[in-house]
Order: structure tokens, then C-alpha cells, then sequence
């Protein structure tokens, strides 16, 4: 039920706006010339009043003197139909009120707050418009808080940190956020409710990151550039979307798609934009059996290369990345990147005949940009370097910017800062031009501009398994569901098979390394191990790779908790098969799943689960493979061994 509640007066204002179910709550108010918002759900505060506003350089803050000038509102009806991701149609309603605010006394600026609340989220942005006396502004901060109970448990990593969003979760609670973190941020509110701070639609700003202000209530924190400002605008400009993901459980937080609903349609044709499975020459030098460096043990050879695009036929996968095959890989490549040459291969590698050798084939090359973050040699040659893979029918980057920080301008700037954002979406407008699509290392984060240009297939930004071997321990893919993912798909470089290698040990289960493809989406999904181990050791197990689609329907969240275990059931958008995943932590657990969300019907399951002996460190290998026939009203009593996981197949008969 909506519902309304609001009292004017030419410099106060008190509104409810109401979600289209009625049970969340977004509270605007303007009183003694300030203004501040407040959530609830279910009448329960989430949010308590908090400020907003925006300081710019060189002039008071726009947050004091305020008055009402104008309030319009409207109810939004939408279905949103995605051309590829998780599910294939997100509900877009909303309720909206947009406040025009002046100032009463000189200089008499103006600017707008516009809010929307959704059945599970609150969204709130700022929009300047031109002012009277000036067309640009530097903004020195930004003021929007978020108040909560200081009890309220957290789910963080550090912002500017070296290593960017690489980083472990770790479990705390508001009160000791003294230092800033990335968003999403994921909470627990002391009465139960679970939430997740983040931003939509992120488009020359700063990426914001959160911390506790001098008064102990979390603040926007803008990532600045390198001369201390947060972001140089003209007008008009609007900010990205702050948004306040909201969820009764934790399982219930993992779908929550309002992130996307918030960003624009597309306005190009993206007809020719397809999800890619894939595998890669990238493993072996990983665990140092080939080098990215010209020499003895050089990976990116063109013999190398033919023969895993001989491979990528025999498995029945759609592509291959080449990593190293590029001038710039010699000697310290972090150090040197400033050198490296994105049309230039080296000297054992052929990068038309490779790339002509995979047209014939039908196998897609996914061609590699590591930048080290040396922007300005990168966008140098960037137009040349896309223009070079088109022609040579190559559709599919991965980029990198490996290293603490970018080279932009001659200046080291924070990759998530104003400038670092604009390259980003350089890069992906320009890859939309030449119809390429984009897979992103050392990214900013995602913010659902995929809706808007869905050539942005996936991104890194967490720790992947090129982080196995001592780094990663097995609840790491049990907070992902819950916090980063809640960002977008991600390239976790799954389904690694050799397990107890000596310089890359995982720390994983053999049935956990196929949940991943189910349990961690993404628009370009990696088999990451060499071909041998699919072909030669586990060519059963492969089979799910190779099935499982990177384009799913519907995704349903069946049961977990943050940091301990997550399982899902994914419908296939292009046929009535559904694939169900789970993953747990060092603990080993029973679970009880009901397939009442099957259609009427039958279907074959093909199950690979943790054996009763499997352990992530004393039996890895230990896998329980079965058939049988299931249907709507059946259930399945899975094992997940400690640091294990499942991975299941349902074919309609």
C-alpha cells in the first residue's frame, strides 16, 4: 500500500516517501535551513538522521540556509529485460520525490536532491545545475552520512591500500570503521536487518569510500585526486547514486539488482555483445611452467597458441586468452610498464597468423592490455590497439592495471579517483565503438553501468585464485556472495584442477572448483587450469564446465550466511536446465536442498559433491559423481566437506 505524509512551509519540509509495498520508509526533512534523510523498514530505524550536502573549494558548503523552492513526486513501473547476467528481468518500481533547494540569503545557490525507494533499497543523488554566477566547481568533499548504530556488525575492506580491492573480509562493527573502506559495504543492524552501502552509476567522481566522521557516524569518503580535491566539474552534473541495498536475511541481499535498475538504458545497438566461456594462457605461468617474459619458457608463443586453440576445440570452450604476447614483459614489467607496446608482439609470436588459426577454427582470441597503470602510455596507443585487434577479427580484452597506483597526466593518482574513473569508461566506450568487449583487472568497481554498456562483461576487483597458495582461505568465497558481488559478476579464474601443485597450492575441494562457476557469476568465465588436466585427468568433471552457461535466466539464492557457506540454483536462459552450486568455509556441513523451484516434469541430475572423507587439505580429490531422476517435489541431502562445495546439473527430460 502507498502512502503519503507531508507538511510545507516555505523553509520546512517533513516527507515520507513509501516503497511500492509500504514497508520501507525514506524520511526527508529540511528544518532550520539543513537537510536529512533517515530509512526505515517495517517502522524499524535503520538509518538514523543523517546530513547531506557537498562542500566545493572556495565557497560555504551547500547544506546550510537551505529552503524549499519545489517538490515534485511520482510512482515508476518497470520491467527491465538485461541482455545477459544473473537473471534476465529486474523489477524496476520505485517511489520518487526530487527536492529543489535554494539558498535564502546570497549567493543564492541552487541544487537538487532526488530520491527513489524501491521494495528493498533507498537511492538518493545530488544534481547542480548551472548557478547564476558560475558554470564549474572543484568539490572539496561530500557530506552525505550514513548514521548507524555504532553495534551494527561489518563486512570491510580497506580503501587505499597498494594492492586496490585485493584484500581479505574481515568481520567488525561500525564503531571501529576509523579508517576508510570500500563499498559495498554489507551490515548487520543490531535489529536484524541486513544491509549494503554502495553507488550506482559512477561517471566522472571520485569512487566513494566510508569512515566514521569526527562525530562517529559513517561519511561518504570521495576517493581524491592527487592535488586533494574530490572532483572538477562543470555544470550541470549529477553524482553517481548513493544506495541503500536492504534485506530481512543475509540470502535475500544477493539478489538484490536495484543497482542496475538505477543506471540508464542502453542508446547504441548491442545485439552483437555475447558472454564468453574461455580458457587461457595464463596457469602455467602461475604455477612456473611458462613465462610472460620473451625467452626459454615463453608462454605466448605462437606454437603455444595454436595448440590450445586445438585444445579449445576438443573441450568444446569458445575462446582463449593470450597473456605475454606482447613487447614490454621484460625484466621488472611492473617497473617498466611505462614501456610497454600494444601493437607490437615479440619476436615468437605471430599475432595475425594466431589470430587468423582461430577464426578458422571458430575459437575467439581474447587479446590482453596489462597496463601497470601507465595511463598515459596506454591511451596513447589505445585507439591503434583496439583498431589492431578488430582487424584481426579479435572481439574479446582483458585489461590490467596492475600496480598501487596510475600514471596519469604525469601525476600518480588512486585508480578509483575522478581521472582513474574516466579511463575506465574511456576504455569502455571506445571498445563499444569497435564492438569489443571488455573484461577488467584491477578495475573500478562495479556500479551497474553494464545496463548501459552490457560490452562490459566482467571485472576483477578482489582477490581471485591467482591468490592461492597461502593467501586465500576458504571462507574468502563465502563472503563474496555478500559483499563484492553484490557489485557485479566477477572473473574469479575458476576451475582449477590441479590441486596440490607445490608452488600453487588451492585450498579447495575438487567439487568446490565447479560451484564456482555457479556460485560466482560471470559474463566471461575462465577455465583457468591447463588443457592436459581437463583432457587427460578429469575429463568427467570438466563436463560441468563445459555446460554450465555464462547467461542464466533466473537466480535463485537457496540458503548461507556471510563468510560461512552460500548456495544457489541458476536457471539457463537458453533452455530449461537449471545448475545449483554451494561452497562452505573451513567447516564441514550438511545441507538439505527442496527442488520445489523445478518446473512440472522430469530431470536427470548429474551430481559432483565431496565425498565423506574430502577435506580441503588432507583429501582434495576425494569426489562423490552419481546420477538419478528428480522432480519438483524431491529433495537432495548434499555433504560439503570443510573447504568443499557442490555442483549440480538438472536436464529437462
Amino acid at each position: 500500500m502507498f502512502k503519503w505524509a507531508s507538511w510545507f512551509s516555505r523553509d520546512e519540509i517533513e516527507k515520507d516517501i513509501f516503497s511500492p509495498n509500504g514497508r520501507v520508509r525514506c524520511h526527508f526533512s529540511l528544518k532550520n535551513g539543513h537537510v536529512f534523510y533517515s530509512v526505515f523498514k517495517n517502522d524499524k530505524v535503520i538509518i538514523k538522521p543523517s546530513n547531506l550536502g557537498i562542500l566545493i573549494c572556495g565557497e560555504e558548503p551547500f547544506q546550510n540556509n537551505l529552503k524549499l523552492v519545489r517538490e515534485q513526486s511520482r510512482r515508476h513501473v518497470e520491467t527491465i529485460e538485461m541482455p545477459w547476467g544473473e537473471d534476465r528481468y529486474i523489477e524496476n518500481n520505485y517511489s520518487e520525490s526530487t527536492f529543489y533547494l535554494a539558498e535564502n540569503k546570497e549567493p543564492r545557490r541552487i541544487f537538487t536532491l532526488r530520491f527513489r525507494v524501491f521494495d528493498h533499497a533507498v537511492a538518493f543523488r545530488y544534481e547542480i545545475p548551472p548557478q547564476p554566477k558560475f558554470s564549474q566547481i572543484t568539490i572539496k568533499d561530500e557530506l552525505t552520512e550514513f548514521n548507524l548504530d555504532l553495534n551494527t556488525t561489518a563486512w570491510k575492506i580497506p580503501a587505499y591500500e597498494p594492492d586496490r580491492y585485493e584484500y581479505n573480509y574481515e568481520k567488525t562493527t561500525v564503531f571501529n570503521l576509523k579508517k576508510s573502506v570500500h563499498t559495498p559495504l554489507t551490515l548487520k543492524t543490531p535489529n536484524g536487518y541486513y544491509l549494503s552501502i554502495h553507488e550506482a552509476a559512477l561517471y566522472n567522481y571520485g569512487s566513494m569510500t566510508i569512515k566514521l566522521n569526527e562525530r562517529n557516524i559513517l561519511k561518504s569518503d570521495i576517493t581524491p585526486l592527487s592535488d586533494g580535491t574530490k572532483a572538477h566539474i562543470v555544470l550541470p552534473f549529477q553524482t553517481p547514486w548513493r544506495l541503500i541495498m536492504l534485506a530481512d536475511s543475509a540470502i535475500e541481499l544477493t539478489t538484490n539488482r536495484t543497482m542496475f535498475a538505477l543506471n540508464d538504458p542502453p542508446t547504441e545497438d548491442f545485439s552483437w555483445v555475447k558472454t564468453l566461456k574461455f580458457i587461457g594462457i595464463w596457469w602455467a605461468m602461475y604455477v612456473g611452467e611458462w613465462t610472460w617474459a620473451p625467452g626459454e619458457r615463453h608462454g605466448a608463443t605462437t606454437e603455444h597458441a595454436k595448440s590450445y586453440i586445438d585444445a579449445a576445440v576438443r573441450l568444446g570452450i569458445s575462446g582463449l586468452l593470450i597473456e605475454g604476447w606482447n613487447d614490454g614483459w621484460e625484466g621488472d614489467w611492473l617497473e617498466n610498464g611505462i614501456n610497454n607496446k600494444f601493437t607490437v608482439s615479440t619476436a615468437d609470436f605471430n599475432l595475425e597468423e594466431v589470430a587468423n588459426y582461430a577464426y578458422k577454427n571458430n575459437i575467439e582470441i581474447v587479446g590482453h592490455h596489462e597496463t601497470v597503470g601507465f595511463i598515459d602510455n596506454y591511451e596513447k596507443q589505445l585507439e591503434e590497439a583496439y583498431n589492431y585487434y578488430a582487424v584481426n577479427n579479435i572481439h574479446y580484452i582483458k585489461t590490467g592495471y596492475a600496480g598501487s597506483m596510475m600514471l596519469i597526466n604525469g601525476r600518480r593518482e588512486f585508480h578509483h579517483s575522478q581521472l582513474g574513473v574516466n579511463h575506465y569508461q574511456k576504455t569502455v566506450s571506445l571498445a563499444a565503438k569497435k564492438k569489443i568487449m571488455l573484461d577488467i583487472h584491477e578495475p573500478i568497481k562495479g556500479t551497474g553501468i553494464e545496463r548501459t554498456y552490457p560490452n562490459l562483461l566482467s571485472r576483477e576487483g578482489a582477490r581471485g585464485q591467482e591468490y592461492e597458495g597461502g593467501a586465500l582461505s576458504p571462507s574468502h568465497a563465502c563472503y563474496l556472495p555478500y559483499t563484492r558481488l553484490l557489485s557485479g559478476g566477477m572473473d574469479y579464474t575458476s576451475g582449477i584442477f590441479d590441486l596440490a601443485n607445490s608452488v600453487k597450492r588451492i585450498s579447495t575441494t575438487l567439487a568446490r572448483q565447479l560451484a564456482y562457476f555457479v556460485t560466482i557469476y560471470s559474463g566471461m568465465q575462465m577455465a583457468a587450469d591447463r588443457p592436459f588436466m581437463y583432457e587427460e585427468k578429469f575429463p568427467e568433471e570438466f563436463s560441468f564446465i563445459r555446460d554450465v552457461p555464462t547467461n542464466f535466466e533466473k537466480t535463485l539464492p537457496l540458503a548461507g550466511e556471510i563468510g560461512e557457506y552460500y548456495i544457489v540454483a541458476r536457471k539457463d536462459y537458453d533452455s530449461e536446465d537449471w545448475y545449483l552450486g554451494g561452497v562452505t568455509d573451513e567447516t564441514g556441513r550438511r545441507v538439505h536442498v527442496n527442488l520445489d523451484f523445478l518446473d512440472n516434469g522430469v530431470y536427470e541430475a548429474t551430481i559432483f559433491a565431496d565425498s565423506d572423507d574430502a577435506h580441503y587439505r588432507d583429501n582434495q580429490f576425494g569426489i562423490l559423481k552419481q546420477k538419478k531422476r528428480v522432480g519438483k517435489n524431491d529433495s537432495l541431502d548434499l555433504y560439503l566437506a570443510p573447504g568443499g562445495g557442490f555442483a549440480i546439473k538438472l536436464k529437462k527430460i
